[in-house]
């Protein structure tokens, strides 16, 4: 009896322990449903709903760019594109097959995509083709239940409506490279442009604008059902330039089919109305991407289509930088106005002769007469008498062989050659024929067409170093935030030798024996001045001299001079400078002097000067 209450007691303290246990496990278990369904229920909620909700970051829009009028330059359009999500296309080259069999896919691009997916995270949609047509759009929309992960975008793609006229001045905007991605999510979404080159890429932070937001609910397949909520990003500043498109477009014409520049700028705020560099470049197809051979056109072109001749091509200024020779001759006191040089033909130095481009001279030349007729020989014994240190001081005042700091990128300094450059750079000494070479704008130096406009400008103006920009105000959505130019500081030059350079720059163009008189305006109160100049590019035998130098027309296009022509008006007060450089166009007064002559007859219809409102040195 004792022992089966034995067995009677350790059976109840068993099923004690067991109910006790059953009971723990079984407080656990509500109190974990408790803890989940009631203290964690608005977590869960949430992860449940980011199973059908996707977050997506919205593209702003780019900043427009616009002319000084308002006129549109730069601005956005509709695209529509098809991305690919590698997370939910698994595995992709199955969906690329499949969506290749409804779109043409190259096997370049399959190879980008598996390369940008490899690389990228499996969340961020990769950009397959775009600028779809509404039929290719309709293919896929159809087909999406069988293409996981595929989806149809419309974003905003980059159009230039004036194409070439100014692509050297705005630049293109082109997909993002794995180099150029930094902290900014919007570099990552499918179809984001950034900024290359030109004013793009100088305002490309400001152009960008910040990105948006969408939540959107999407089914089984990542098929998007509606979207719940939108936020919309800030759009991209708007730049205002200083170029007025209407010349813009003269410039581009006159300029066609010549590889050449011009600049067109305001004396005394340094607004540049114009800059051309022909031949150009549609920046609209580097948006939509260039094919293999289309780079190795453009690249491979002698006349250099990408390069904007108008900052960074560089020249000889020929005679228009005989205007600095005289200013510097004038500074030291070597001539007077009443100063006289007999020019025969030739100026012997040593055993080496000179030559000026008349072969018999003009005969007594005065500054006033030895600038209107581009006298050779009157401007050997200025250099001369003046020394090429003093030359290249007066030089440097007016803006040549130095960055101008314009707001346009790719601007080279040029050079202006001294005797300690040389020594420096070459070696040797400084030779008394470079000096005399250097007089008349031949020899090392190099000059950009903007520093010759800006030489121009400083020389036409008082005196005043006159800056250049081609971007005026920058606006947002609360309206404009102006730049503060300030006025800009004398040159130290004395106005009564500037006075004197400018009577012979009036000569050459209205002087019945001025080197430009045929590219003269005839209109009343519009006339210009201005100052040729014909730079040779390869060295003239003294076989060919004496038998005759054959005309450009008739030499190899590379053989054949420059022609440069630097010009302003009005005559009776000065408010518009020009530079026109034609590479191997020949002579100056036959081919750049008529295109400034369309140039400023144009600004000046256009931009009326009124006498009350030039204010020397102002901004």
């Amino acid at each position: 009896m004792q022992r089966d209450g034995d067995r009677q007691k350790l059976f109840t303290r068993r099923t004690a322990l067991l109910a006790g246990g059953k009971l723990v496990l079984l407080s656990t278990l509500v109190g974990r449903m408790y803890h989940l369904q009631v203290l964690e229920s608005e977590r869960y909620a949430t992860l449940a709903d980011e199973n059908r909700i996707n977050i997506r970051l919205l593209s702003p829009p780019r900043g427009r760019i616009v002319d000084r009028f308002g006129v549109p330059v730069a601005v956005n359009q509709q695209n529509h594109r098809v991305v690919l999500v590698p997370k939910d296309a698994e595995p992709i080259k199955a969906t690329l097959d499949a969506l290749g069999a409804i779109i043409n896919i190259g096997e370049a691009e399959r190879r980008r995509i598996l390369r940008e997916a490899g690389r990228r995270r499996s969340f961020i949609p990769i950009t397959v083709r775009e600028n779809l047509s509404w039929e290719e759009v309709a293919r896929i929309e159809v087909n999406t239940p069988d293409l996981p992960g595929v989806m149809i975008d419309v974003g905003r793609s980059r159009h230039y409506p004036h194409g070439e006229s100014i692509a050297s001045v705005l630049g293109y905007v082109a997909a993002v490279s794995e180099e150029e991605i930094d902290g900014d999510p919007l570099l990552q979404l499918p179809g984001f442009r950034i900024g290359k080159t030109g004013i793009e890429k100088v305002y490309d932070r400001a152009l960008r604008g910040t990105g948006g937001s969408s939540q959107v609910e999407v089914n089984a397949v990542g098929r998007v059902i509606k979207e719940i909520e939108r936020q919309e990003g800030q759009p991209g500043t708007e730049v205002t330039l200083t170029l007025d498109m209407e010349l813009q477009e003269l410039a581009s014409r006159r300029l066609a089919g010549e590889s050449a520049a011009a600049v067109v700028l305001d004396v005394h705020t340094g607004d540049v109305l114009a800059m051309v560099s022909t031949p150009g470049f549609d920046p609209n197809a580097f948006n939509r991407g260039l094919g293999a051979e289309q780079w190795k056109a453009l690249i491979s072109n002698p006349r250099a289509p990408l390069v904007n001749k108008a900052v960074a091509g560089q020249y000889a200024p020929g005679s228009t930088f005989k205007m600095v020779v005289a200013l510097a001759a004038l500074e030291k006191g070597v001539i007077t106005p009443a100063s006289r040089i007999f020019c025969s033909g030739s100026l012997k130095v040593g055993k080496a002769e000179f030559h000026c481009w008349k072969r018999g001279g003009h005969g007594d030349v005065d500054l006033t007469k030895g600038i209107t007729q581009s006298c050779d020989v009157y401007f050997y014994e200025i250099a001369r008498r003046t020394g090429i240190d003093r030359i290249a001081a007066m030089a440097r005042k007016f803006g040549l062989g130095q960055v101008l700091g314009v707001d346009v990128p790719g601007e080279v300094a040029g050079l202006v050659p001294t005797r300690e450059w040389k020594q420096a750079t070459i070696g040797g000494t400084w030779h008394l024929g470079e000096t005399l070479i250097a007089g008349i704008g031949q020899g090392p130096i190099l000059v950009t067409p903007l520093q010759l406009a800006v030489m121009t400008a400083r020389i036409v103006n008082g005196g005043f170093a006159v800056e250049p920009h081609v971007t005026r105000d920058i606006v947002d959505r609360k309206g404009a935030l102006p730049r503060d130019r300030g006025g800009f500081e004398s040159l130290g030059v004395s106005p009564r030798h500037l006075d004197l350079v400018r009577r012979g720059t009036d000569g050459v163009v209205n002087d019945p024996l001025g080197t430009a008189r045929r590219a003269h305006i005839a209109e009343p109160g519009f006339e210009m001045g201005g100052k040729t100049g014909t730079v040779q590019v390869r060295r003239i035998t003294k076989a060919e001299r004496e038998k005759g130098v054959r005309k450009n027309e008739d030499l190899p296009w590379k053989e054949r001079d420059h022609a440069v022509f630097v010009g302003y008006a009005p005559v009776h007060a000065p408010r518009y400078a020009a530079a026109v450089v034609v590479e191997h166009g020949g002579g100056g007064s036959k081919v750049a002097a008529p295109i400034a002559h369309d140039l400023l007859l144009a600004t000046q219809r256009r931009h009326p000067v009124q006498a009350a409102a030039v204010v020397r040195g102002g901004g």
